[in-house]
């Protein structure tokens, strides 16, 4: 495997270890799944194990449930005004969580900032936690901004960070930059707002039309993908783990071919650096289970979520930029055809 790391001859190479190749087998696996589910087959998907039993997200990150509902429901409904778009984006974000979403637009009907008011969505939301109601989303690691905005209540705080952010016109000075980069760098100034998160907000308003940025454009790995980046490589040379998420997504051609593997594109839509952070994340998890003695960042040795099918399947549509939705279209309205998600 070190002799087909090949390029950027200037550094040492990093060397990988046997989770490297389980990594592209399980984004082949995990992509595989996706496209399994899309088409209407029956269950089981996969005679992977691990895979059965366990709960991962998918090879693309905007196929994942939370993402498609917000691109969905919450980034393309509603009014497209940049302050609004960006309203909603942040908002949902903050919460990560439909269930939390779903409870303000039963409230409200609308939610916008227009009709905002800190008093009534605080009341909403305290009452959904008093009633042990869970109203953030555990995928994120949040501090709870009391030593910025002063509330005892974590979300509260949060929406006064948003207050904050729409008092500023984040929203047109976002419209303004120029590199997906530079969002980062923006988001990541507010307090609460750590690199991580800034890089997964940055995501989201791109799935909007604020911004028509590469997703190859900028990555900032976040503690699940660093661990999965150690599992994968003894020694990363030359390079930082941003810079090995950018090598792989440059050479995942070579490496799936390499490695005699099959992945189904999303339409034609290679991984991209956004994708691969996640699948480090991933496969962080899976080799707790399929390379027990390899070790990471941390000795979490157990996958702690249960795989269990929802039963509302997800109907995908994606940022209508990325002009794959009549692809979608086309093979869930002709489930029994012959799968060829690649474009010619």
């Amino acid at each position: 495997m070190v002799s087909s790391l090949t390029g950027f001859s200037r550094l040492a190479l990093p060397k990988p270890t046997e989770v490297y190749a389980t990594y592209w087998r399980f984004a082949v696996e995990r992509q595989l799944i996706f496209f399994k589910k899309l088409r209407g087959c029956s269950p089981p998907w996969t005679d992977d194990p691990i895979l059965i039993r366990h709960k991962f997200t998918n090879a693309y990150r905007a196929s994942d449930r939370v993402s498609q509902y917000l691109i969905k429901k919450v980034i393309y409904r509603g009014d497209r005004s940049l302050s609004e778009v960006f309203f909603r984006i942040i908002l949902f974000k903050i919460f990560n969580r439909i269930e939390t979403w779903e409870l303000l637009e039963q409230t409200f009907g609308t939610v916008s900032y227009s009709g905002y008011c800190f008093e009534e969505y605080d009341q909403v939301l305290g009452s959904a936690r008093d009633n042990r109601k869970q109203i953030f989303s555990g995928a994120y690691i949040m501090p709870s901004g009391r030593s910025t905005f002063g509330y005892s209540v974590k979300h509260r705080n949060y929406l006064k960070l948003l207050e904050l952010m729409m008092k500023d016109e984040v929203a047109h000075r976002i419209s303004e930059l120029r590199s997906m980069r530079q969002v980062f760098e923006l988001l990541r100034s507010y307090p609460t707002i750590g690199s991580f998160l800034a890089y997964q907000y940055a995501t989201d308003v791109n799935y909007s039309e604020l911004t028509a940025f590469s997703e190859m454009d900028f990555v900032m790995p976040g503690p699940g993908a660093l661990n999965g980046i150690r599992k994968c490589f003894s020694d990363l040379g030359g390079f930082n783990e941003a810079d090995i998420i950018r090598f792989i997504a440059d050479r995942q051609e070579e490496e799936l071919a390499r490695l005699g593997l099959n992945f189904q594109s999303l339409w034609g839509r290679t991984l991209q650096l956004i994708d691969c952070q996640n699948l480090f994340c991933e496969v962080d998890k899976y080799a707790r289970v399929a390379h027990p003695d390899v070790k990471g960042v941390n000795e979490r040795s157990r996958i702690k979520q249960k795989y269990s099918p929802h039963s509302t399947p997800v109907r995908y549509w994606y940022p209508p930029k990325w002009e794959i939705n009549q692809d979608v279209e086309a093979l869930v309205s002709t489930p029994s055809a012959e799968h060829r998600p690649q474009r010619t």
